[in-house]
């Protein structure tokens, strides 16, 4: 009879052990798809509504930029107040994920991927271009939708 408790606990333990891993497993890989497609519909909307509109709406509240010579701008009015100023309106980001991860619970995820900033001047004329790589730390709101925390 032990033994028969015993092998019925273990099969119900390894059960229940391989649910949770499938299920965590699950909540990974839909989160990282959640944050390709958030990435992806951020970079298209900074193209069509401009670099201000785009990171107000994707950025937490407590959200944090690293920009020039290892400046950091901290929070959404922070932010706001970094992306208001003229040069700004003059210049065009575009970028795209070669890579993205997620949290076993689904809570965080990351991306990174190549951009490509490029300065115009008001005839639209391209006055300086640079390339480089790009790191978001991206985390699920309440409401279910992907912010980004860290850029």
């Amino acid at each position: 009879m032990p033994h028969s408790v015993f092998f019925r606990s273990t099969i119900i333990s390894l059960i229940c052990f391989f649910a949770c891993t499938t299920d965590q497993d699950n909540l990974k890989e839909e989160a990282k798809k959640e944050i390709i497609k958030s990435e992806n519909e951020f970079a298209r909307m900074a193209a069509e509504k401009g670099i201000k509109a785009a990171f107000l709406f994707y950025c937490d509240n407590d959200a944090v930029i690293k920009r020039g010579n290892d400046s950091l701008v901290f929070k959404k009015s922070g932010i706001d107040s970094f992306y208001s100023a003229p040069f700004h309106k003059s210049t065009t980001l575009k970028w795209s994920v070669d890579f993205a991860d997620a949290s076993d619970d689904g809570s965080m995820g990351y991306t990174y991927g190549k951009y490509s900033w490029q300065l115009n001047d008001s005839a639209g004329n391209k006055i300086d271009e640079h390339q480089g790589i790009f790191h978001t730390v991206w985390k699920r709101q309440k409401d279910g939708s992907w912010k980004f925390v860290w850029d």
